[in-house]
């Protein structure tokens, strides 16, 4: 599979950018267990063009992220073609445009999923985002703005002539925001239009092996894009890959291999973030990693109170020691 002149293996699965979630720290992770495209958190257009030092700092990439994408959004098209210049000045392999968040405080104002509500200014955007950079542009959406407005198939089309190299599609509208079950039947129609040529990634409810495999054969799409699912579970792109590739399940994570990678992601908070912010912004990965042990209440307070990196190693090596 190609976008632009990047080569993907057959069937590839991406990591979807979360605000909060897909961190420096998050993306190391989920590489070492073959994500094959990742993402950036989400890059505001108004903050990047007022330098906003948090929203510069999102942009840090490293090369063992490869390739990697930036995502953007914003609602006016001068201040999108301006952070798109900016953000491909850091040196990512692709920009991709968030048409599809549904946060009130995004969509209200016309970002992400609002911007369903406009089609014609959302293909504006797109179209010179495009022009304004050398990089391939993708573009993340979804199926409208609510059941009445399901826009997608004839949007495709529109955003492909814009000049997009790929279009991930999450098969739910902004009104149902993560709720219900992910509708594929409408990625699959846009991925068989004998009009598209460029390449369709689904995205919704991917949460085990079996429905990854699903996506593909079912509906045809050409890679397939995880979320939430990857949240506390981020070697599901190693269990997803080995499915799709052997026909076999692995084997559950240990809770001992656990405490393995729940180390090495706070190490990898504290490399980059320091120890303040890095044990603040590791206390919603840390406890995750552990859902579902019994008599698990007091240790889990732990994870979310310590401030001190070596209380909370010894915090993981006790879950170690005493969960298996």
């Amino acid at each position: 599979m190609q976008i632009g002149p990047l080569t993907f293996r057959p069937r590839p699965v991406f990591l979807a950018p979360m605000e909060d979630v897909t961190d420096i720290s998050f993306r190391y992770i989920c590489k070492g267990f073959g994500a094959d495209l990742m993402f950036t958190e989400f890059i505001s257009s108004d903050g990047l063009i007022r330098d906003a030092a948090k929203t510069i700092a999102k942009m840090r990439l490293y090369d063992y992220e490869r390739p990697i994408g930036i995502q953007i959004y914003g609602h006016l098209p001068d201040a999108m073609v301006e952070a798109a210049v900016r953000a491909e000045a850091a040196g990512p392999d692709l920009i991709d445009i968030n048409f599809g968040c549904p946060v009130n405080k995004i969509a209200r104002r016309g970002a992400g999923s609002g911007m369903m509500r406009e089609p014609d200014k959302m293909v504006e955007i797109t179209r010179r985002v495009v022009e304004a950079v050398k990089l391939p542009v993708t573009v993340k959406t979804r199926l409208g703005w609510d059941d009445e407005s399901k826009i997608i198939v004839p949007l495709a089309e529109r955003l492909q002539d814009a000049g997009i190299a790929a279009l991930t599609i999450h098969g739910r509208t902004r009104c149902q925001l993560y709720k219900g079950e992910a509708d594929w039947t409408l990625i699959g129609e846009v991925k068989n239009n004998p009009r598209m040529h460029i390449p369709i990634i689904g995205n919704g409810d991917i949460t085990t092996p079996e429905q990854a495999r699903e996506a593909f054969d079912r509906y045809g799409v050409d890679a397939i894009m995880v979320g939430r699912a990857s949240f506390g579970h981020p070697w599901i792109f190693r269990e997803i890959r080995h499915y799709l590739d052997t026909g076999e399940k692995l084997p559950p994570m240990s809770v001992a291999e656990r405490v393995l990678l729940a180390k090495r992601h706070l190490a990898k908070s504290l490399e980059v973030k320091g120890s303040k912010v890095g044990i603040l912004e590791m206390r919603r990965h840390l406890s995750c990693y552990f859902k579902g042990l019994d008599n698990f209440k007091e240790t889990r307070l732990k994870l979310v109170t310590l401030t001190d990196p070596d209380e909370l190693y010894a915090t993981l090596d006790y879950i170690g020691e005493h969960w298996q």
